[in-house]
């Protein structure tokens, strides 16, 4: 079983809304992480147990549970909604791992909830499967995230755009509370509720910081490290709405996100992400955007409100810095510098002009830069050339090793997972199971069997869009 404390359902009763779980017809256990349930004290053996799976498919509520589902607001694509809320998520509870650290367990297509919003509260199997994949995928490439601790198959059809199987993932987090968990009770003047969430937030994430001021800051350096690391693997999360930023500074909701594959600046998958707001390159600058909101909102706990403006711009502005900092250790790792230097980013950019110049794939031109072959990457073989000079004035001795631990060989590739989900919805699980064990060894060396995933699509293939998570 799992050993369950509820603190959030501590809180004031205004934040969230007492819910349990929507049951359902014939639920099947699909995928069981038993690494991630070891590092929370969970007991492997329960977890396939006919037990477990009544728990994770929402069909019953286990004893020490106080399920609910949480409130929040946000801006969507910059546009303010006054209240979202998870509209299909429930959280039973927290677990405190074997690390000491308080993790939150929640069903996510648990079934209808108040801020459900018309919606069914159901989730497909596509993009549980999806979300389950890519979460693992960045855990094991070090970026902090939501881990997926276990996939159901409902045995009930959701209506999208047809009649598609259902899901439901059981996600862990450091907590599920967003920035826009911070801007709902700002909105509304709620003193004693948005006292309450930063006090809990303090005390859960950032207990160092000695009051509104130093969380903040706390937020955006965390904030400032994870988007560099996003930027590092060529990720896009697709949708950066303040209602998806976790003030944990964990990578939250998984819905249009994907890896590029040819480097593009201004590459966006996300389908509704129509005026390119959440594109690869403006990552960084929406992150300031949305802590700009989160500042917004936590001014009006300051007893002199004017003084805080001031002092919490600067510290937004700080996230500059601390951004390029992180960008320039994380690429500087990435072409093997022991003690990448600020004037590094010049280099750095340099091979990044090429790479969008010549359409070079992201993860292929890093992981065989040391190699043989990695003019292979590019068509402007002299540019190249002219930098792999430079590159070699500046490189560490042990470039080649520095360069393995920080270069992935393999990434979830877009044409990858549809395929996966194309077999799943048939009934066949063992694509996800073979795309799985890739993606959570990313830095092993390529074996014959593990060459395919590390391919490009080819021209066939390429996806060229992602949809949201619903």
């Amino acid at each position: 079983m799992i050993d369950f404390d509820n603190s959030f359902s501590r809180l004031l009763p205004q934040m969230f809304t007492a819910q349990a779980p929507t049951p359902v017809r014939a639920p099947q256990m699909l995928a069981v992480n038993a690494d991630l349930a070891a590092q929370l004290g969970i007991d492997a053996d329960w977890l396939t147990s006919d037990g477990a799976l009544q728990v994770l498919s929402g069909n019953v509520v286990p004893d020490g549970s106080a399920p609910l589902a949480q409130l929040y607001a946000g801006h969507q694509f910059g546009n303010w909604n006054p209240q979202l809320g998870d509209g299909r998520a429930v959280l039973l509870g927290e677990v405190i791992g074997t690390d000491g650290i308080r993790h939150d367990i929640q069903l996510k297509g648990a079934g209808r909830t108040p801020y459900s919003r018309g919606g069914d509260g159901r989730a497909w199997l596509g993009p549980v499967l999806r979300e389950y994949l890519v979460s693992e995928a960045m855990a094991a490439m070090g970026v902090p995230t939501t881990r997926a601790l276990a996939a159901v198959a409902t045995g009930e059809d959701v209506m999208r755009e047809a009649a598609l199987p259902g899901g439901i993932l059981t996600r862990v987090a450091r907590s599920h509370i967003r920035v826009g968990s911070f801007q709902v009770h700002a909105a509304r003047q709620d003193i004693p509720a948005l006292q309450a969430l930063a006090d809990h937030v303090i005390a859960r994430h950032y207990p160092d910081a000695d009051g509104i001021p130093a969380l903040l800051s706390a937020v955006v350096a965390a904030q400032a490290q994870l988007i560099a690391q996003w930027m590092g693997l060529g990720f896009i999360h697709g949708v950066m709405n303040t209602d998806n930023m976790a003030v944990s500074g964990e990578t939250i909701d998984y819905g249009p996100c994907a890896f590029m594959d040819a480097y593009n600046p201004a590459q966006v998958f996300s389908s509704i992400d129509r005026g390119s707001r959440y594109a690869y390159a403006n990552q960084p600058g929406i992150a300031v955007w949305n802590l700009a909101q989160l500042a917004t909102a936590l001014i009006t706990l300051m007893p002199d409100q004017d003084a805080a403006i001031e002092d919490f711009t600067q510290r937004i502005n700080h996230f500059s810095d601390l951004y390029q900092a992180a960008w320039v250790r994380v690429f500087g790792a990435k072409i093997g510098l022991s003690d990448p230097q600020p004037a590094d980013a010049d280099l750095i950019q340099r091979l990044l002009t090429l790479m969008a110049q010549d359409g070079a794939d992201f993860t292929n031109t890093f992981a065989n830069l040391a190699g043989p072959h990695a003019q292979d990457q590019f068509t402007g073989r002299d540019a190249f050339a002219a930098w792999v000079g430079d590159w070699e004035q500046r490189r560490a001795p042990d470039y080649a090793q520095i360069m393995a631990r920080a270069n992935p060989q393999i990434i979830p590739r877009n044409h990858q997972i549809e395929a996966m989900i194309t077999a799943a919805t048939s009934g066949d699980m063992a694509p996800f199971q073979a795309l799985l064990r890739a993606v959570t060894q990313p830095y092993d060396p390529l074996t014959a069997a593990r060459a395919p995933f590390a391919k490009p699509p080819t021209m066939q293939e390429v996806v060229t869009a992602t949809f949201c998570g619903t």
